[in-house]
């Protein structure tokens, strides 16, 4: 798999901490992100990613992603406009400052939802988020999700797949994480998330009252 990955110096702003949230496709971060965010309205928002894919049916741009060219991407990264890149299976994705700084701005906790690469290169900066992985019970259980969705050609599937395997076994690595949840439970999984960030969630929720 090739995989082009930059990194720039990020300044972080004043606001809350922005929560890195990071597994495989398929493992459930969008399930447990979706119900994170209805249960605390007006405390998330949303960091909109950047990619060169076309949209999925029933994506929306500025909303799922910002959809953009290749050579408007290349030309964003080389202006330093963004947190981290990278390439998978043909396309780019990446996460832009202008993204964070626009949640920030609005006193709310950002969302970055990023791959392991994207987590190394964060590493690098300043931003000083919360890293959380969410992780699939197994990888038999994670094919059978990624097979339900029949969004993918086998060839797409077997590199998520094999992305996946890796993203589960660096994710076991000491001191990138402050916490791993396995989602094998979804109730449970989503207890353990608002566990680590209930602190954050407390101070946003006080300084919106005063």
């Amino acid at each position: 798999m090739f995989l082009r990955v930059f990194s720039r110096v990020f300044s972080a702003m004043a606001g809350p901490r922005p929560v890195v949230l990071s597994g495989p496709s398929g493992a459930g971060k969008s399930t447990l992100l979706k119900r994170l965010m209805k249960e605390y309205e007006g405390v998330f928002g949303f960091s909109v990613s950047h990619t060169t894919r076309n949209p999925r049916p029933g994506e929306e741009n500025g909303k799922d992603y910002h959809y953009v060219s290749r050579e408007a991407m290349q030309e964003g990264i080389a202006n330093g406009e963004f947190i981290e890149n990278a390439e998978f299976t043909g396309n780019m994705y990446g996460t832009s400052k202008a993204s964070v700084q626009d949640v920030q701005a609005k006193n709310l906790i950002c969302i970055l939802d990023i791959d392991m690469q994207g987590v190394k290169n964060i590493k690098k900066t300043d931003l000083n988020p919360i890293y959380v992985s969410i992780q699939p019970p197994s990888m038999e259980i994670l094919e059978k999700r990624l097979r339900d969705r029949q969004t993918e050609s086998e060839e797409s599937l077997q590199k998520r797949l094999e992305a996946a395997h890796i993203d589960m076994e660096l994710s076991k690595e000491p001191g990138i994480f402050d916490v791993v949840i396995i989602n094998d439970d979804l109730e449970e999984a989503y207890s353990k998330l608002k566990e680590v960030l209930i602190e954050e969630i407390t101070k946003v929720q006080e300084a919106n009252k005063s």
